[in-house]
Protein backbone atom coordinates (compact mmCIF):
# COMPACT_ATOMS: atom_id res chain seq x y z
CA UNK A 1 0.00 0.00 0.00
CA UNK A 2 2.53 2.59 1.14
CA UNK A 3 4.80 1.46 -2.73
CA UNK A 4 1.10 2.90 -4.79
CA UNK A 5 1.33 6.05 -1.87
CA UNK A 6 4.75 6.71 -3.32
CA UNK A 7 4.11 6.32 -6.91
CA UNK A 8 0.47 8.30 -6.47
CA UNK A 9 3.14 11.29 -5.01
CA UNK A 10 5.88 10.72 -7.79
CA UNK A 11 3.45 11.31 -10.25
CA UNK A 12 1.60 14.38 -8.70
CA UNK A 13 4.46 15.83 -8.32
CA UNK A 14 5.18 15.33 -11.97
CA UNK A 15 1.75 16.40 -13.35
CA UNK A 16 2.14 19.57 -10.97
CA UNK A 17 5.80 20.38 -12.80
CA UNK A 18 4.36 19.52 -17.07
CA UNK A 19 0.58 20.56 -16.30
CA UNK A 20 0.54 17.85 -19.01
CA UNK A 21 -2.22 14.63 -18.85
CA UNK A 22 -1.67 13.67 -22.58
CA UNK A 23 -0.79 10.00 -22.80
CA UNK A 24 2.53 9.93 -23.55
CA UNK A 25 3.32 12.84 -20.82
CA UNK A 26 1.01 10.25 -18.58
CA UNK A 27 3.53 7.19 -19.75
CA UNK A 28 6.46 9.30 -18.98
CA UNK A 29 5.63 9.90 -15.90
CA UNK A 30 4.95 6.61 -14.41
CA UNK A 31 8.20 5.47 -16.09
CA UNK A 32 10.17 7.98 -13.86
CA UNK A 33 8.07 7.37 -10.98
CA UNK A 34 9.02 3.83 -11.34
CA UNK A 35 12.46 4.23 -12.04
CA UNK A 36 13.09 6.75 -9.64
CA UNK A 37 15.76 4.83 -6.51
CA UNK A 38 14.22 4.22 -3.23
CA UNK A 39 10.66 2.81 -3.87
CA UNK A 40 11.46 -0.68 -2.49
CA UNK A 41 13.74 0.48 0.23
CA UNK A 42 11.57 2.74 2.03
CA UNK A 43 10.30 1.42 5.89
CA UNK A 44 6.71 4.13 5.92
CA UNK A 45 3.72 2.70 7.73
CA UNK A 46 0.33 3.46 6.09
CA UNK A 47 -0.20 4.96 9.58
CA UNK A 48 2.55 7.53 9.07
CA UNK A 49 1.10 8.65 5.89
CA UNK A 50 -2.16 9.22 6.72
CA UNK A 51 -1.46 10.88 9.33
CA UNK A 52 0.61 12.68 6.96
CA UNK A 53 -2.48 13.46 4.22
CA UNK A 54 -4.53 14.25 7.49
CA UNK A 55 -2.45 17.06 7.88
CA UNK A 56 -2.82 18.44 5.13
CA UNK A 57 -6.13 18.60 4.99
CA UNK A 58 -5.84 20.56 8.08
CA UNK A 59 -3.51 22.82 6.45
CA UNK A 60 -5.97 23.78 3.71
CA UNK A 61 -8.30 25.87 5.83
CA UNK A 62 -5.51 26.87 7.80
CA UNK A 63 -4.03 28.44 4.99
CA UNK A 64 -7.00 30.50 4.03
CA UNK A 65 -7.49 31.94 7.55
CA UNK A 66 -3.36 32.93 7.67
CA UNK A 67 -3.47 34.45 4.29
CA UNK A 68 -7.10 36.61 5.60
CA UNK A 69 -4.60 37.45 8.68
CA UNK A 70 -2.05 38.77 6.58
CA UNK A 71 -4.18 40.90 5.09
CA UNK A 72 -5.96 42.28 7.89
CA UNK A 73 -3.29 42.70 10.38
CA UNK A 74 0.05 43.57 8.96
CA UNK A 75 3.08 40.96 10.24
CA UNK A 76 5.58 42.68 10.61
CA UNK A 77 8.24 40.63 12.26
CA UNK A 78 10.36 37.32 10.99
CA UNK A 79 11.95 34.83 12.62
CA UNK A 80 14.22 31.69 12.06
CA UNK A 81 13.92 28.97 14.13
CA UNK A 82 15.34 25.56 13.93
CA UNK A 83 12.11 22.57 13.90
CA UNK A 84 13.45 18.92 14.26
CA UNK A 85 12.18 16.24 11.97
CA UNK A 86 10.22 13.61 13.50
CA UNK A 87 12.30 10.31 13.83
CA UNK A 88 12.49 7.49 11.18
CA UNK A 89 11.39 9.81 8.57
CA UNK A 90 11.80 8.46 4.69
CA UNK A 91 12.94 11.23 1.65
CA UNK A 92 8.95 10.94 0.67
CA UNK A 93 7.79 12.04 4.17
CA UNK A 94 10.26 14.66 4.92
CA UNK A 95 8.86 15.76 1.68
CA UNK A 96 5.29 15.75 2.90
CA UNK A 97 6.79 17.63 5.90
CA UNK A 98 7.94 20.54 4.30
CA UNK A 99 5.37 21.12 1.76
CA UNK A 100 2.97 21.38 5.17
CA UNK A 101 5.11 23.64 6.64
CA UNK A 102 5.63 26.07 3.57
CA UNK A 103 2.18 25.47 2.47
CA UNK A 104 0.91 27.85 4.79
CA UNK A 105 1.59 31.85 4.29
CA UNK A 106 3.31 32.53 7.72
CA UNK A 107 5.90 29.89 6.88
CA UNK A 108 8.73 28.53 4.89
CA UNK A 109 11.10 26.02 4.86
CA UNK A 110 14.62 27.24 3.75
CA UNK A 111 16.64 24.56 4.48
CA UNK A 112 16.76 21.09 5.48
CA UNK A 113 19.46 20.00 7.51
CA UNK A 114 20.49 16.44 7.19
CA UNK A 115 21.34 16.13 10.65
CA UNK A 116 17.60 16.34 10.88
CA UNK A 117 16.38 19.90 11.06
CA UNK A 118 14.35 22.15 9.01
CA UNK A 119 15.22 26.09 9.33
CA UNK A 120 11.78 27.57 9.50
CA UNK A 121 11.25 30.90 8.47
CA UNK A 122 8.19 32.91 10.35
CA UNK A 123 6.51 35.74 9.56
CA UNK A 124 4.84 37.04 12.92
CA UNK A 125 2.37 40.13 13.92
CA UNK A 126 4.01 40.67 16.91
CA UNK A 127 8.02 40.16 18.23
CA UNK A 128 8.68 36.66 20.31
CA UNK A 129 9.23 37.94 23.53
Amino acid sequence: MVGYLNLILRLTIWFLLTADFSVANIIIGISIALLLPGGKTAKESLKDWLRVLGEIVVAIPQAYIEAFQIILRPHKYEDITMEQVKPGRTPGLVFLDIFLITFTPKTIVLKYHEAGWYEVHWVRRRRKV
